[in-house]
């Protein structure tokens, strides 16, 4: 969820200097949006990985894919007695 939620602001932060709009100038993010006529990132990285996922999941040459799909994640750390996270667990 960090990963996420950082990304969002990332592209609230470009959208504002694409538009010239300043924090101070108190305007919604909805609206900067609209003006922007951007797509949410999140949206879009989740709607990418689920094509990735329908991609891997037609081939049957036997590829490395597969084995990306099973891949663990070892960037950061679980809290004590929860699994690691998985690639997997998103499209569940």
């Amino acid at each position: 969820m960090g990963l996420k939620r950082r990304l969002r602001v990332t592209q609230r932060a470009m959208e504002r200097a694409m538009l010239g709009v300043s924090l101070r100038d108190q305007i919604r993010n909805e609206e900067i949006r609209r003006r922007a006529r951007v797509t949410d990132i999140a949206q879009r990285v989740a709607k990418l990985k689920w094509q990735w996922a329908g991609h891997i999941a037609r081939r049957t040459d036997g590829r490395c894919g597969f084995k990306v799909h099973k891949w663990r994640a070892r960037t950061g750390k679980r809290s004590v007695c929860r699994p690691p996270t998985r690639w997997t667990n998103d499209i569940r």
